[in-house]
């Protein structure tokens, strides 16, 4: 398994470094305050790299906000759940 795991590494990289090759091109990137040049395999691999660390912010934000939900409901059942025990433990009352 651990080879598989080795050769889709290579794959990538291997992909990666010809992409870079591809794309050395220079482009300019205007910001409010002024301009900067770079490679557009460079700018490409950055947005990706932002992107992906926005993603992880946002995943790991509901994770938690489900982690909180399931605590929450947790807490309730084992007050449900000891409600129920005092019930079933009162004497039962005959009307006739």
């Amino acid at each position: 398994m651990r080879i598989f795991t080795y050769v889709f590494l290579f794959i990538i990289i291997l992909f990666g470094l010809t992409f870079a090759c591809l794309n050395a091109n220079s482009v300019a990137i205007n910001y409010y305050v002024g301009t900067s040049h770079m490679p557009l395999s460079l700018l490409v691999v950055i947005a990706l790299a932002v992107g992906g660390v926005m993603g992880l912010c946002i995943g790991l934000f509901l994770l938690l906000q489900v982690k909180h939900e399931n605590r929450r409901l947790q807490r309730r059942a084992k007050i449900a759940e000891k409600e129920i025990e005092n019930i079933r433990a009162l004497p039962l009352q005959e009307n006739r």
